[in-house]
């Protein structure tokens, strides 16, 4: 019997686990997917947002500023990537000064400091790159870049050592009401607990009408996108947006925490929930908009493509709620939930106490220490590194100077990658220029050895069993 099953392992439901592992409870992650960070936590603009977008009295409004706030203090104690680059957004044309306006206004009824509008000079002063056209631009400096799936993972492996569980691979097909709480049936079994938190990113309608009246739908928003290489990075410092539309914020331009500049997204509402699919046409329109933005972008220096899904819901806010007793739905977190996931879990568990007597626990762990990452250490913190284990002297992934140590980390350490996309997304092997051309046979070793199976059996993404079974 669990006091809380978290459904779904992206950063709303880890953010929920790691909040809820700070409390005397016993916790559990169930995520369909092989790893955390899987769904739409792994495919976005990866922007911590200033917060001027949303409607003043909105849940989006209220937890994207607090959201903010709070990564700006907890990527020291989680130890992941964020930086605080600022942000614009543009106007092309003086008639569009009005609607620049509202957003300031916007911004300062949510609470966002720091914001002015600059005039198009005073942009290209601070942004040279950016197009003669732009006219006026409304400056942020509390917006942030961050990496999302080093966010996501720095929450899990928080609440793992904190006590709670991750079962992965495994999918929700039912959720009945129990005397106790409920029951959550699984491909891998049943599972009691006396509440349940859904967190199920485009799937979350899909459980709440499992125990709720429906009230709610889950649209896939899809959105593409353009990443270029490292030497591209310094291409603009801030995020540039445009005036965003009711699709979203339309495409921008911004750089990486880890130095690459990505272009996107587009924004074209889906059937399919698991379509993320790349387009000629949905390219051509992210290299059209872009350019608008910015001077020169240099699409030559692309190095991929990929789609993500945003789970947009048909109530244009958050939807956090007690939707039955003990059945709290988090849903409808598309843009800015990656910026206000800790802020939603907060909500949250503020949601339970209120017929759940929390008790904090007086051994809770507050840090975390990330994977160690060998090329941004000095040259005697590599030496001595090598020397403590010299398998950090073998580089793997030449693109992103990954090295053995490095995967062999992300591999043995609690919740470790058990696929190729897994060790991407800890340690960034396979995420340069050549894309996993040339580190993808030693990753694949490593991995076949730590999961004791054949080298034919380890997956891209997706589990072990999955090969079996097919």
């Amino acid at each position: 019997m669990y006091d809380v099953i978290i459904i779904g392992g992206g950063v709303t439901g880890c953010a929920a686990a790691a909040e809820l592992a700070k409390y005397q409870l016993d916790i559990c992650v169930i995520e369909k997917e092989s790893d955390v960070c899987e769904g739409t936590s792994k495919a976005n603009s990866a922007i911590v947002h200033a917060g001027f977008d949303a409607e003043p009295g909105t849940l989006k409004a209220k937890l994207n500023v607090r959201g903010n706030a709070m990564i700006r203090e907890l990527y020291k104690k989680l130890d992941f990537a964020f930086r605080q680059n600022g942000a614009m957004v543009l106007c092309f044309d003086e008639t569009q000064l009005p609607d620049l306006e509202k957003l300031l206004e916007k911004g300062k009824k949510n609470g966002v400091d720091g914001l002015e509008i600059l005039t198009g000079e005073q942009a290209r002063e601070r942004e040279p790159r950016l197009s003669a056209e732009v006219k006026y631009a409304l400056y942020a400096p509390t917006s942030g870049i961050v990496c999302p799936f080093e966010m996501t993972l720095a929450f899990a492996e928080n609440a793992l050592e904190n006590g709670a569980e991750f079962k992965l691979s495994t999918k929700v097909t039912g959720i009945e009401k129990t005397s106790a709480g409920y029951k959550v049936i699984t491909d891998k079994g049943e599972f009691e607990t006396r509440a349940v938190f859904n967190c199920a990113g485009v799937y979350a309608d899909v459980i709440s009408d499992m125990i709720a009246d429906k009230h709610f739908t889950i649209t896939p928003r899809k959105g593409e996108y353009m990443l270029m290489d490292k030497d591209a990075g310094s291409t603009v410092s801030h995020t540039i947006f445009q005036l965003p539309t009711k699709m979203g914020k339309g495409i921008l331009v911004t750089p990486t925490v880890h130095g690459n500049l990505l272009v996107g997204p587009t924004a074209e509402d889906i059937d399919d929930k698991e379509n993320t699919s790349t387009t000629a046409s949905g390219i051509a329109e992210v290299k059209a908009k872009g350019s608008l933005s910015v001077d020169g972008l240099p699409f030559n220096k692309v190095i991929t493509s990929f789609t993500g899904l945003r789970a947009t819901g048909d109530t244009h806010d958050f939807i956090i709620e007690e939707a039955a007793t003990n059945f709290f739905n988090a849903a409808g977190i598309e843009s800015p939930g990656l910026t206000s996931a800790p802020a939603i879990a907060e909500m949250m568990i503020e949601l339970l106490s209120k017929n759940t007597d929390l008790k904090p626990k007086v051994d809770h762990k507050d840090t975390r220490k990330g994977l160690v990452h060998f090329a941004e250490l000095s040259r005697e913190e590599q030496n001595a590194l090598i020397r403590e284990e010299p398998a950090y002297g073998n580089i793997v992934c030449r693109c992103e100077t990954i090295t053995e140590g490095e995967i062999l980390d992300a591999i043995n350490r609690p919740l470790g990658a058990t696929t190729l996309d897994g060790v991407k997304r800890r340690t960034r092997a396979g995420m340069g220029r050549c894309q996993a051309g040339f580190c993808s046979p030693k990753t694949i070793l490593m991995l076949s050895e730590k999961l004791g199976c054949n080298i034919g059996d380890v997956r891209k993404n997706g589990s072990q069993e999955v090969s079996e079974n097919a």
